[in-house]
């Protein structure tokens, strides 16, 4: 696996360059992965997207443009109807037969970092901001980003605790999934100056009740969409000993739009800084 990423990304930087702001003929570019779309929008080249895949719903523009599939289970004959001449994915996109299928057709395809850190995500601006000649666009965005993140690391400096955050997702049918390492919500909650409260295994697991209560959370986080199937906060503090955590008996659950929290795009640093406010209170009262 990690020689096929290093590989795609190799291929993906040599194709950037490809593609100055004084190209002749302008890509025709299928974005898979939500933060991928997020760039494009951000940088102003939207023109240039002939289609994205089922998890690009941010901004709502995005929704109207042909769909490809789900990022995981792309179909050949799907991005190839659109007439693409580059592919922009993330390393998250497959699967691998088929991204082979449409390299073997001619089209260009560039992969890139799906790493749940920040500097992932000035790789995947810089890159998209080559691809679609707007290299100005992205040098300022990942400014103002590093800017950003500069003032967070600042304020969290600051923060006297380092609360224990447990992610929670696809609650309501059995035991909820909890996010361990290597996951967006791991990424983020480091990033906001918590603590995952799972510990032992990466990826989402289902969370006996006896591991809810071990996990000692402060904060429960959650998405909106969670939320909204849940029915309602209440309901989230209803499910199984999560009323015997630190975060239960408090009532302290969080809840943020999935694609803001989780995208790791272009508005992770305002993620960032929104989650470390909710888990640091006094940050608000310090000078």
């Amino acid at each position: 696996m990690r020689r096929r990423r290093a590989l795609s990304l190799g291929m993906g930087a040599a194709l950037a360059a490809s593609f100055p702001a004084s190209a002749q003929q302008p890509p025709r570019i299928v974005a898979v992965g939500s933060s991928i779309t997020e760039i494009v929008y951000a940088l102003g080249a939207e023109k240039l997207l002939v289609g994205v895949d089922t998890t690009s719903l941010y901004p709502n523009a995005a929704r109207s443009l042909p769909q490809v599939g789900y990022m995981r289970a792309l179909s050949a004959e799907g991005v190839l109807s659109l007439k693409p001449s580059l592919i922009i994915a993330t390393t998250a996109a497959g699967p691998a037969t088929v991204l082979d299928q449409l390299k073997a057709t001619g089209i260009e395809i560039m992969v890139l970092p799906d790493h749940y850190d920040y500097d992932s995500v000035i790789t995947k601006i810089a890159a998209v901001g080559k691809a679609t000649g707007k290299v100005a666009e992205a040098d300022a965005m990942i400014e103002r980003g590093r800017a950003a993140m500069k003032t967070l690391s600042d304020r969290l400096a600051m923060a006297t605790s380092h609360p224990r955050v447990l992610f929670l997702l696809g609650m309501g049918s059995g035991a909820p999934q909890a996010a361990g390492r290597n996951t967006a919500a791991d990424g983020i909650i480091r990033m906001a100056g918590g603590v995952n409260a799972i510990e032992g295994y990466s990826g989402y697991r289902p969370l006996t009740p006896e591991a809810v209560i071990a996990s000692k959370a402060d904060y429960i986080l959650v998405t909106r969409q969670t939320v909204e199937a849940m029915g309602g906060i209440q309901a989230v503090l209803d499910q199984p000993s999560l009323n015997r955590t630190p975060a239960g008996k408090a009532g302290k659950v969080l809840e943020f739009d999935a694609l803001l929290l989780l995208g790791f795009g272009p508005r992770t640093p305002q993620a960032a800084q929104e989650l470390a406010s909710a888990l640091h209170p006094e940050l608000a009262r310090a000078p």
